[in-house]
């Protein structure tokens, strides 16, 4: 089994809309998934309520959010991902990231956001000096027509992690959570974009 936490101090980073599509990529690919969902907003466990029953099955994982890692899913899954909440940190971080099989960290295009994030993934550097688990960075939301954008992926290029993928800010993830699907469980004509931006991330995933 892989688990794969999605970590970002800030709320609003889009934690929940990464960890659902990429436990709807890991379904599409015949993986037996399960996600947890340990934000107080439960945006992931929401999206599994509305999942359709004809498509791939990925089961929720019920846990005490501060023991987030104690409960052993069932010997058949071979993918976790973790919802976790914002402002994770401490003893709380430090279990998450030692079990993890890697840590993905979404940054939004705002000041705020990379400054915040900066820090975090110094923290991050530190914890997984000498442990198996890997640190990848998305950049989410990103319009390349803004200075914003443009700055950001200078940012990320910038670091020592691996850059696995620029997301676009669309309303199909805003649609998609109310349905409980992913990218991977529409006609791919319809998002055709947005899985070509997929691609490095789901070859990143292809290879944990």
């Amino acid at each position: 089994m892989k688990i794969i936490a999605i970590i970002n101090p800030k709320g609003g980073s889009g934690k929940s809309t990464l960890s659902t599509q990429i436990a709807g990529y890991f379904a599409s690919k015949g993986h037996k998934v399960m996600l947890g969902d340990a934000d107080n907003q439960q945006s992931s466990k929401y999206w599994l309520t509305q999942r359709p029953k004809t498509l791939p099955l990925i089961r929720t994982w019920e846990y005490q959010a501060d023991l987030v890692l104690t409960a052993k899913p069932p010997p058949d899954i071979t993918r976790l991902v973790i919802d976790t909440p914002g402002a994770l940190d401490g003893w709380r971080l430090k279990e998450v990231v030692a079990r993890a099989d890697v840590v993905i960290v979404p940054i939004l295009p705002s000041a705020f956001d990379v400054q915040a994030t900066k820090a975090f993934l110094t923290t991050l550097s530190n914890l997984t000096k000498d442990q198996h688990t890997r640190v990848a960075v998305i950049g989410n939301r990103i319009d390349a027509r803004t200075i914003s954008g443009d700055k950001l992926k200078l940012f990320l290029n910038s670091l020592d992690i691996a850059v696995i993928g620029f997301l676009r800010d669309t309303q199909y993830y805003l649609h998609m959570v109310e349905h409980g699907l992913s990218m991977f469980d529409i006609s791919p004509s319809k998002v055709e974009k947005d899985l070509i931006q997929w691609e490095s991330i789901c070859s990143y995933l292809d290879n944990l």
